[in-house]
């Protein structure tokens, strides 16, 4: 290997060494200092999910538009309480789910109407930005962070349970069905367990054989969260009603980034 492989070598280990390191540090930080004692209620946003969100999941954008402060109000309530380390595993959890669903919510209503909420990559005006999962329009406490930082280095790294790939919804068809009403830490194992069984049972966004399987690019995207502990088809085995071979053919399909309305 010759010196200039090597230095390129030097500086791609320390790039990634570096970005791991900023993820926990990021992830300490908003848990250090301004956390709040007392869990928040989330009654509030329960109600609002109640009202414009079917049972199917689909959203209401245009009735949702009405109750925009109210829903503002809710996510002020989140920025100015930040979970502590005191709260439960389930209080933390949830809150983050709630977080990243509300956050979401908020950032389609302020565009709304579009598309999809890739097409609100065109209109960020902000310097290296150029989806709406990279703006840092999310207070929490006293730091600034993004959809991506809430899903990568705060839910996935954090708490590494692989069913909140089905409780996070980046409002898309292909995304999860949104829950309507907020995740609570008394209910959320029963939730995420009826969230896995919606989603990986539902014809729409996964075809399911003995032998032959069509499923969600989430899948593949995350495999590596749900292929901890066990193979890919034991993981969807808990929770579809159709037993897949463990020598099942796998494919993957199309993702449709179409709103979820």
């Amino acid at each position: 290997m010759n010196f200039s492989s090597v230095l390129l070598l030097f500086f791609v280990c320390n790039f990634f060494i570096s970005c791991s390191s900023q993820s926990q540090s990021r992830s300490e930080e908003l848990y250090s200092g301004h956390a709040t004692k007392t869990p928040v209620s989330h009654q509030a946003y329960s109600e609002l999910l109640q009202k414009y969100v079917s049972t199917q999941g689909k959203v209401n954008y245009k009735e949702f538009l009405k109750d925009s402060v109210a829903l503002n109000q809710y996510l002020q309530t989140l920025s100015n309480n930040p979970p502590a380390e005191t709260w439960s595993r389930a209080e933390q959890l949830a809150y983050w789910i709630n977080a990243y669903n509300g956050f979401t919510l908020q950032l389609i209503l302020r565009n709304y109407p579009l598309k999809s909420i890739k097409d609100i990559g065109s209109k960020i005006k902000i310097p290296f930005v150029n989806t709406p999962w990279d703006e840092k329009f999310i207070r929490i406490g006293q730091s600034r962070i993004d959809l991506n930082e809430i899903e990568h280095s705060i839910l996935r790294q954090k708490f590494n349970e692989p069913r909140i790939h089905f409780a996070i919804v980046c409002a898309s068809v292909s995304c999860p069905p949104l829950l309507n009403r907020a995740y609570t830490a008394s209910d959320l194992n029963q939730q995420l367990n009826k969230q896995a069984h919606l989603f990986i049972n539902d014809p729409s966004r996964n075809k399911i054989k003995p032998n032959q399987i069509q499923i969600s690019k989430i899948f593949s995207w995350f495999k590596g969260d749900f292929t901890k502990k066990e193979s890919l088809i034991g993981f969807l085995n808990k929770y579809s009603r159709v037993k897949i071979n463990p020598d099942a053919q796998v494919s993957t399909l199309d993702y449709n980034w179409n709103l979820n309305e």
